[in-house]
């Protein structure tokens, strides 16, 4: 099986799990999110590179096209985070923050000789993403973020009922069985659940296919997941950081399904603005998982992204986002004056983004506390499974 061993110099045993699939000399980086392993980036793998097959012990390193013309060949890696599937598990919450997991993704460029290649992230693995490309920009070719936050406060979903009720059936989830129930109300819409594949709804279909899948893979350790949620408790980009990933000049694409409800779109597209004009913002009709739900788009917007960094098209023609701020809620409402009144509006908008941060600390808190105190009553390691891509 391949793996990388990473921080080899310090001997501490710690190896990331990976595989490759497709040949070309165009190469992907694929980081995927909480407790998801590399095989969820699946309808990625098969839209970029033709193939779900991976190279393992492939010698047959041939050029993906017979005539010689290497133009649109992919070659992606995709791998799994430390503290998930067959990569390390490090006991301690220090080893996990995203600046660490991104070192492990430099790492494993190191390990395929890769010295540039495009990077894709999904939810954690796009915060990730994005501090590998602060660290290593003339590593990176074009940067794709999908379902992203800006981690911290951002990471809490959106306050309503709806998700008030799934974290509590997240928290009371025992079985793969329960898990899968509240994965699918997590991931997808209930529209997209509820269509008809032949005479079954989407939602019997996935829900076998995640209880499988569940029970295939076995359950995330209390570490590995208590770990990446540290991770992405403590992420925060820096104004520096921002500032090295745009001055780079690579493209970037912000891809997000609009209806979310855990990494909530208008911190994603606050990102995008950060980093204009070098990003595009893409908003899809789905829900976290857009990635399964919307396929075809996001695969489509990612080779476009791949084709515009080819042609070194200008950041300023990459572009689709207003140059000033398209407001507080996404709705073009802006944070300066926009009439004799208007800074008294945007100081009201101000205090209402603070007071809505405020019910999320306190709904975090809640949250924590709930958990916490079912540790200690029960005396035993929440269980946690490896279908989540939160």
């Amino acid at each position: 099986m391949p793996y990388c061993e990473v921080d080899a110099a310090l001997n501490n045993g710690i190896k990331i799990f990976y595989r490759t699939y497709g040949h070309g000399p165009t190469k992907v980086l694929l980081i995927i999110g909480l407790a998801g392993t590399h095989d969820s980036w699946g309808p990625q793998i098969q839209g970029l590179t033709g193939t779900e097959k991976p190279n393992d012990g492939d010698v047959d390193r041939n050029p993906c096209n017979e005539d010689g013309n290497n133009d649109g060949c992919v070659e992606v890696c995709a791998f799994d985070n430390r503290g998930i599937g067959r990569s390390s598990v490090p006991t301690s919450r220090t080893d996990y923050t995203t600046t660490v997991m991104a070192k492990d993704a430099i790492a494993l460029l190191d390990h395929l000789g890769w010295s540039k290649a495009h990077v894709f992230g999904h939810s954690m693995g796009a915060m990730i993403a994005c501090k590998l490309a602060a660290m290593v920009p003339d590593r990176v070719l074009s940067l794709a973020v999908l379902n992203v936050t800006g981690g911290g406060f951002e990471c809490f979903p959106k306050f309503d009922r709806q998700t008030l009720n799934i974290a509590i059936r997240f928290l009371k989830a025992k079985t793969p069985e329960q898990r899968a129930a509240v994965d699918l109300d997590t991931h997808y819409t209930k529209e997209y659940l509820e269509e008809y594949v032949g005479s079954r709804t989407r939602r019997a279909i996935l829900y076998q296919e995640y209880v499988k899948g569940i029970s295939a893979t076995g359950m995330q350790s209390s570490f590995g997941f208590d770990g990446q949620i540290h991770a992405c408790w403590r992420h925060k980009m820096t104004k520096s950081e921002i500032n090295f990933i745009r001055s780079a000049g690579f493209l970037v694409s912000v891809i997000h399904g609009r209806h979310d409800i855990i990494a909530q779109m208008y911190y994603a597209r606050r990102l995008a603005e950060k980093l204009q004009p070098n990003a595009r913002m893409i908003d899809l009709h789905g829900g976290h998982l857009v990635s399964h739900e919307r396929p075809d788009e996001v695969n489509q917007a990612l080779l476009e992204l791949i084709k515009a960094s080819e042609l070194k098209t200008d950041p300023k023609d990459w572009t689709n986002l207003p140059k000033k701020s398209s407001g507080l809620w996404g709705t073009g409402m802006t944070y300066g004056p926009i009439s004799s009144g208007g800074s008294h509006v945007s100081f009201m908008f101000v205090i209402l983004d603070k007071l809505y941060l405020f019910l999320l600390y306190l709904f975090g808190l809640l949250v924590f506390a709930f958990e916490y105190a079912r540790k200690g009553i029960r005396r035993i390691n929440p269980v946690r499974v490896g279908a989540s891509l939160a």
